[in-house]
């Protein structure tokens, strides 16, 4: 068999992205703080970009160019000044030129009388005042101490309370043994095995070791060092004012009836408790107001704060929408380094030159092509979902990502990228723009509901429901069938759980 080499055409037709298509998809799907980092460091990397903020570039030198630097320096403007009034940014005055010619004198004199100083002939340059000063801008978060934990709160009051080497090192052991909720994550059993034993002729007790910890049991916030949840609500109640109402009572309820109020089991509390109904509701009042987690009471975590990308708000009776102006920097081309680049000649700084201008060009229409994006899609979005901005939750309409791609002509996976970590600020709260697309439930006149809006029905019906007998799963099915919402009581159970709200057994109250 003998092999033959032959040489075949074909053609075809296949889908290549182009790195400008890139650059663009990347900045789509960025979040307002990632977005902010991409700009900085393109500013930091690409001389020809700057932002608009700056000083405007002297231009005596750029009148001596030619014909063509001046053509190539209205085409970076014009593009530019496009940017600008497509995006609604408006630029901003420029900073004061705090120069050193405006501090210091013109002339300075040879010689100065002896026992001189020079703050006696000239004054030193005033410090530039921080930018917003004046309008209370300050950074409050750069001048706020860094969270305290628990740890760290109770080891600060340990320092000041006056304890023996020996009761020092008990305590740590059980400072250690503390978790974030203020709750002992060893017996104290353990804690003591643990310790050192002492010398022969005097070991460590137990009893010194519960000693020490009933020392540490009053410290801030009441309940921490307890071993239990029954142990955390006696450390509170035994730090009231004996002259507490319903304080004796309550005592009695949690160490003797706590898996019953636990349970709800109201009724068999009341006969075993040998209190009346009206007792009983005193002394749940008075043991509901203690705290079952005191270590959650120090804060430990960093404010997280959410800048909106978009603003909704009403205008002589329509909804308006618009890009926040202060998500990222405004940027532009900077002329007077586009002004440099010659047509003809082929240097390498040229060619440099010529590239990073061109990459600047392709990075502020990406920046422009994702803000138009942005804008068209969270429009539609408010065209559909005008009911729950005037009216609620109640309102939100059936709406899913290929009602929004067919609307503005763009593939669902655009739309995804475009709602994805993109928040919308409106009267009602900031949003993310995933909030606004939900699946539908069928109704008894074939229309379709919004899963958000049957949350927030079945949310109504449990803030309306009594305390005494709380609306089971299949009863909220049954009152949302009669308002023509057809829907399984698995749905309601789900429902339910994702918006954290207890089962009826646990949502009975006394009254």
């Amino acid at each position: 068999m003998v092999m033959k080499a032959s040489l075949q055409l074909k053609m075809g037709q296949s889908l290549t992205m182009t790195p400008q298509l890139q650059q663009a998809i990347r900045l789509l799907q960025l979040s307002t703080l990632d977005l902010q980092q991409e700009i900085q460091q393109a500013l930091d990397s690409n001389p020809m970009l700057e932002t608009s903020e700056d000083d405007d570039q002297a231009d005596s030198n750029d009148q001596q160019e030619n014909s063509h630097d001046q053509h190539e320096t209205a085409s970076a403007q014009e593009e530019q000044n496009t940017d600008s009034q497509s995006s609604d940014w408006d630029e901003s005055e420029a900073a004061p030129d705090w120069s050193a010619e405006d501090q210091t004198p013109d002339t300075i004199p040879d010689d100065l009388p002896v026992d001189t100083a020079w703050d006696d002939i000239y004054q030193s340059a005033p410090a530039p005042a921080s930018r917003g000063e004046d309008e209370h801008d300050s950074d409050f978060e750069t001048r706020n101490s860094p969270s305290e934990t628990l740890h760290d709160h109770l080891e600060w009051q340990l320092n000041l309370t006056p304890l023996s080497e020996r009761d020092q090192a008990i305590a740590h052991a059980l400072l250690d043994a503390v978790d974030d909720r203020g709750y002992l994550t060893s017996s104290i059993e353990e804690i003591h095995s643990g310790l050192f034993e002492g010398s022969e002729d005097d070991p460590l007790e137990l009893d010194e070791v519960q000693a020490v910890l009933r020392r540490l049991q009053h410290f801030d916030p009441p309940g921490v060092f307890a071993q239990d949840l029954q142990d955390c609500l006696m450390i509170q109640l035994n730090q009231l004012p004996p002259d507490t109402l319903w304080l004796r009572q309550a005592k009695l309820v949690v160490t003797q009836f706590l898996h019953l109020l636990g349970n709800r089991d109201y009724a068999q509390l009341l006969r075993r408790s040998r209190l009346k109904e009206d007792q009983l509701k005193e002394v749940l009042g008075l043991i509901t107001s203690l705290n079952p987690t005191p270590g959650d009471s120090i804060d430990r975590t960093e404010p997280d704060y959410v800048i909106p990308d978009v603003i909704v708000r009403k205008h002589q009776g329509r909804w308006r929408v618009e890009l926040n102006p202060e998500i990222a920097p405004r940027i532009r081309v900077n002329a007077s380094y586009a002004s440099l680049i010659r047509r003809a000649d082929s240097s390498a700084d040229n060619t440099y030159m010529r590239d990073q201008l061109q990459e600047a060009k392709w990075f502020i229409k990406s920046l422009q092509s994702r803000n138009e994006t942005l804008l068209k899609v969270a429009t539609r979005i408010v065209e559909y979902q005008q009911g729950f901005l005037d009216h609620g939750d109640e309102a939100m309409k059936p709406l899913i990502l290929s009602d929004i791609a067919q609307a503005v002509d763009m593939h669902e996976s655009t739309i995804s990228r475009v709602t994805t970590q993109k928040y919308m600020h409106t009267p009602r709260g900031i949003f993310e723009l995933k909030y606004f697309f939900s699946s539908h439930v069928g109704t008894a006149e074939g229309g379709e509901c919004s899963s958000t809006a049957i949350r927030a029905m079945i949310k109504k019906l449990i803030a309306d429901e009594t305390p005494k007998k709380p609306l089971s799963d299949s009863k909220i099915a049954a009152m949302l069938g009669e308002q023509g919402i057809n829907v399984a009581r698995r749905t309601v159970a789900k429902y339910r759980e994702a918006m954290h709200i207890p089962p009826s057994n646990e949502r009975k109250r006394l009254v």
